[in-house]
């Protein structure tokens, strides 16, 4: 199915197999952006920016996308700027891409806004993502797991009054100070009249807790001078409100007392409960401090990421374009090696017809040769003259046709070569195989006319030709006698003579 991208003109034509990846949208973006900050597939403003071979920007998971789902993943923008021009760099690969780190960075400091309705939020791209995690105007689902779902700046008073996962089973809820000591447990309209009527008892709980946490770990924001002044803070409060004088009902004689009321209840009342309240403003003030630290470091921590995040990209880059670079290396070395072997053979060449080939490791031939490993040897390539035929031999130690198992086999194979246009046609020579005995004994010669109407002696049409010869050059009896020298310390001498048929 087709669908038009975002933000116009694209239509998209690749099929839907898993669900699309996007960019970040348009929307949010303080003014038009440029068109270099868009992504070429999804056309929302580039998420982790990577530059195809053909200069086109995608999001690394708008790229990943296409080529999962594509045998043939061609630049849309490519095909629509020419249609015709279909090439290997139009063809898109995650391998190839590279990340654009001067696109990431300059998409990291637009404008942009909070989408979420009601939100008057502006700042740069890079954070928007710690602002989503502390927007107070954000839907997100109730911590209890009630099933709602209420803004962040509502959840605590949904949590307080409209919650009521946790009465599901007993009809009870515990005081909301039930985490630093307080054991009141009732009915909603109970709580909240008691934590109403508790509030000095809860303060001294609070403080207590405040008390323990400062001997036994440090507050994780502020740095170390910021953590010792507050552990002070938090110990003169709590010190101020032991008041051994102010607990003293004696100390307060004029103290009126209500009906049914004790002296010491009416100097909690009158004496105490408002020293715990002012103290109380107190200790949420420092609260407050603590908890707008914790704000700004959680934005630097945001950030932190996000610019880690852009030198991942900027790493994975290189590691691309240096896994690249070894390919090419690689394809280099492997040229440079057929080169310098080509060399090598154009030094051993010969050209004038007359081609001696040395062959070591004789006895270790024999024996592939025998257990089916190697099938035959092929000479270097020689040459008739400077710009002649081209040849080369071929021996089969172990026999070839009549010669299998019995014979050494001895054949001529003729080359495709760089002037056969300019040669005449078919090859008409005579040929002089020779065996060399290496103590200047008798040689073993074999001497045969190629065939004009065969095969072997047309133009080659392929890399070789069919080889021609002598399939029963030598016995396998006597190549191994001892009579004879061919074969010496493991090496033996062949030598070809070819001349023109006359």
């Amino acid at each position: 199915m087709a669908e038009r991208r975002r933000g116009g003109g694209h239509v998209s034509s690749f099929p839907d197999a898993e669900p699309r990846p996007a960019g970040f949208p348009l929307g949010i973006c303080a003014g038009a952006p440029e068109p270099k900050y868009l992504c070429s597939h999804c056309q929302g403003v580039l998420r982790a920016a990577l530059q195809a071979p053909c200069g086109h920007r995608y999001c690394s998971a708008c790229l990943a996308w296409i080529v999962r789902n594509h045998k043939n993943p061609l630049c849309l923008s490519c095909k629509e700027e020419d249609p015709n021009s279909v090439d290997e760099e139009t063809l898109l690969s995650v391998e190839k891409a590279f990340s654009d780190a001067a696109i990431n960075k300059e998409i990291s400091e637009l404008s942009v806004r909070c989408e979420v309705p009601g939100c008057t939020w502006i700042g740069i791209m890079k954070a928007l993502e710690g602002h989503k995690i502390t927007c107070e105007h954000a839907l997100i689902p109730c911590h209890a797991g009630c099933g709602q779902t209420v803004t962040r700046k509502e959840l605590t008073e949904h949590s307080q009054q409209e919650c009521n996962l946790s009465a599901v089973s007993t009809g009870k809820e515990e005081c909301r100070f039930s985490r630093v000591g307080c054991l009141f447990k009732g009915i909603r309209k109970e709580r909240q009249e008691h934590e109403k009527n508790a509030t000095g008892m809860h303060l001294v709980l609070l403080l207590q807790h405040a008390k323990q946490l400062k001997g036994n770990q440090l507050p994780a924001v502020g740095g170390t001078d910021s953590c010792f002044k507050v552990a002070k803070a938090l110990n003169g409060i709590f010190l101020s409100l032991q008041l051994p004088q102010a607990l003293d009902v004696d100390a307060f004689p004029g103290v009126p007392l209500y009906e049914g009321e004790s002296r010491w209840q009416a100097l909690l009342r009158r004496k105490v409960l408002p020293l715990l309240d002012s103290k109380l403003q107190v200790f949420e003030n420092i609260v407050s401090v603590l908890s707008k630290e914790m704000d700004a470091s959680r934005q630097k921590i945001v950030a932190f990421r996000g610019q880690r995040g852009l030198d991942q990209d900027t790493i994975r880059g290189l590691e691309l374009k240096i896994a690249d670079l070894q390919r090419c290396l690689a394809q280099k070395e492997v040229a440079l090696s057929n080169l310098q072997q080509k060399l090598l053979l154009s030094a051993e060449a010969s050209y004038n017809g007359i081609f001696l080939w040395k062959i070591t490791d004789i006895h270790q031939k024999c024996y592939e040769s025998l257990t089916g490993k190697m099938r035959s040897l092929q000479s270097p390539a020689f040459y008739t003259a400077r710009y002649g035929y081209k040849l080369c031999l071929r021996l089969h130690l172990n026999g070839e046709g009549k010669g299998k198992g019995t014979h050494v086999s001895l054949f001529l194979v003729l080359l495709r070569g760089e002037y056969d246009a300019l040669l005449e046609w078919p090859f008409e020579h005579k040929i002089t195989f020779m065996l060399l005995d290496q103590n200047n004994g008798d040689r073993l010669v074999s001497t045969f006319h190629t065939d004009p109407t065969s095969a072997s002696s047309q133009r080659p049409v392929t890399d070789m030709n069919e080889a021609c010869g002598c399939p029963q050059f030598l016995s396998l009896a006597k190549f191994q006698s001892v009579k004879f020298t061919y074969l010496k310390d493991g090496t033996l001498f062949l030598k070809c003579i070819v001349e023109p048929f006359l």
